[in-house]
């Protein structure tokens, strides 16, 4: 009888419980108060938003008897990439979406605005030469880095018009348009742990990519340069949020940009490994050349895995 008694009231708390996330289109009452985020979906979306980054394995010194660093580009314009350039905001008077961003969008954004409880992204400078996270930026310096005001040579175009090539000093606003970053430079650490053995990678930086124009001719010139880096592991905590458009086309199935990271889910090409040379591939190969070495280094990673296991 107790057994019958505590099922009934189960199933009417269980009942009460789900009828709260229902709502009846007949009763309007029920849609008073309800958040703009809730309104843009038939049901309240709470996997992501809610999501903590996971934590990497313990790794020791002692247990990693092999390791090798990998830099890759990954390049937006490929389509498997495209979730991390879509949706493009530039110009278009604020968020074109609020349930995604592109990933350039939530980078910045978590510089300069930062997380509920007002801790900001850290972003480090000099990143054409410097990879290392020396050089950190202030919220101030990187604004003023990318959105300032700068002192240029430029033409002056009243005598450009008479045929004169005349220089001028002049204030020119810099123009931080995100939806220039094209590329994604990935700078990643590949490691052999003996105490679980297994062959792992883990991403050290981020930095965005951004086509390079001369100051005279204002052409584009074809290069990608980085513009600074981030922290990865520390841009975990704002990646795990964002959600990323689901190529199969199912919006009930979204991952975030920490999933695609850590699942490895973009395609990218080595341009340089850990050498005594410390050189870039485009440093002494150009072209097709360029891209089978950058063949040749991936699939020495995968045969030195797999001479691991061969007897």
């Amino acid at each position: 009888m107790k057994t019958k008694i505590l099922l009934i009231l189960t199933f009417i708390f269980s009942t009460f419980a789900f009828s709260q996330e229902v709502l009846s289109p007949n009763d309007e009452d029920n849609y008073n108060g309800i958040p703009t985020d809730q309104m843009r979906d038939v049901y309240k979306k709470n996997k992501h938003q809610t999501k903590k980054t996971q934590e990497y394995a313990h790794l020791r010194q002692a247990d990693v008897m092999w390791s090798r660093k990998i830099w890759r580009e990954i390049d937006l314009r490929q389509k498997i990439n495209h979730p991390f350039y879509y949706p493009m905001n530039e110009g278009k008077g604020g968020d074109v979406t609020d349930d995604r961003k592109s990933l350039i969008d939530v980078i910045y954004y978590a510089i300069t605005q930062g997380d509920d409880e007002g801790n900001t992204l850290r972003v480090y400078g000099n990143a054409t030469n410097d990879d290392e996270f020396r050089k950190r930026l202030t919220n101030e310096e990187f604004i003023e880095e990318f959105e300032g005001v700068e002192t240029k040579d430029v033409l002056d175009q009243e005598a450009l018009k008479r045929g004169e090539r005349i220089m001028i000093t002049k204030e020119v606003k810099k123009s931080f348009n995100r939806n220039e970053v094209k590329k994604w430079k990935v700078k990643e650490q590949w490691f052999f742990d003996k105490q679980r053995s297994v062959m792992d990678v883990r991403i050290l930086g981020l930095a965005p990519m951004k086509e390079e124009i001369d100051e005279i001719t204002k052409e584009k010139s074809g290069a990608y340069k980085e513009m600074f880096w981030v922290y990865f592991p520390e841009a975990r905590n704002y990646l795990i949020n964002a959600e990323v458009f689901n190529l199969v086309k199912n919006d009930a199935e979204r991952r975030t940009y920490d999933d695609i990271f850590m699942k490895r889910m973009f395609a990218s090409t080595i341009v340089k490994e850990s050498t005594v040379y410390d050189r870039n591939v485009s440093d002494f190969m150009v072209g097709l050349d360029a891209l089978l070495e950058a063949e040749r280094i991936k699939e020495e990673l995968f045969n030195f895995e797999h001479d691991l296991w061969e007897y």
